[in-house]
């Protein structure tokens, strides 16, 4: 049985998280699948990944959770065509059997009824399922190819935004030790003018001294 951790979550661990549910909401899956996936991968409940998500990684990943909630829908918008492509060659083929049997019994045509019926709505079935795969392929391919270039940058944006964090945090601790240096310069500048001000008022103040006689002298 796996250690559940206790300890506290780190950049690797939130990236996972990130990574797998938005995966899972890609793919029209449930969080908590997502939860359960990720728990299993770092060693924690999905309570704990799911409650690290809501309350703190989700924020970070708003673009992107928009994003694959649109890919979502386009790939259940390419299944749903799909189902309804083969509905409709099913249907086809149908309809071409009902007219054929109804043909050969007009045409008194009873012994090849069942070889020559089977064999040419597969054909037929075969031909237009065909063609209606090979569209399909070519929009789960493009599909697939935008999926990866949104996903590229969307990673190219995080490491981009990263980065100017770093900047600004940077920034703003330089800010803090020159404004530091500033206020410290100041007061050693007021303090220096206080200096030059009482050293000022002491030499212009007269000095006297008593003579033998008990007067006061004035000091030059």
């Amino acid at each position: 049985m796996t250690a559940v951790r206790q300890d506290a979550w780190s950049p690797d661990d939130d990236l996972i998280l990130a990574e797998v549910t938005l995966r899972h909401i890609r793919e029209g899956s449930t969080q908590l699948a997502a939860f359960e996936e990720v728990g299993e991968r770092i060693g924690r409940t999905s309570a704990a990944c799911g409650f690290r998500w809501n309350s703190c990684v989700r924020k970070r990943y708003e673009d992107a959770i928009q994003i694959a909630k649109q890919q979502r829908q386009k790939r259940n918008y390419l299944k749903k065509q799909t189902v309804t492509a083969a509905s409709a060659a099913t249907s086809q083929v149908s309809s071409i059997s009902v007219f054929e049997t109804e043909e050969r019994i007009f045409k008194g045509d009873t012994n090849s009824l069942d070889e020559g019926l089977s064999v040419d709505a597969v054909i037929r079935f075969l031909r237009t399922w065909k063609s209606t795969y090979q569209d399909l392929s070519r929009q789960i391919k493009l599909f697939e190819k935008e999926m990866k270039d949104k996903e590229e940058e969307l990673f190219r944006l995080r490491n981009e935004n990263e980065r100017l964090n770093h900047e600004v945090n940077n920034a703003q601790t330089d800010y803090r030790t020159v404004n530091d240096d500033y206020k410290t310069l100041i007061q050693i500048m007021d303090r220096a003018r206080r200096l030059t001000v009482l050293s000022g008022e002491e030499e212009a103040k007269p000095r006297f001294k008593m003579d033998a006689n008990g007067n006061l002298e004035r000091i030059e």
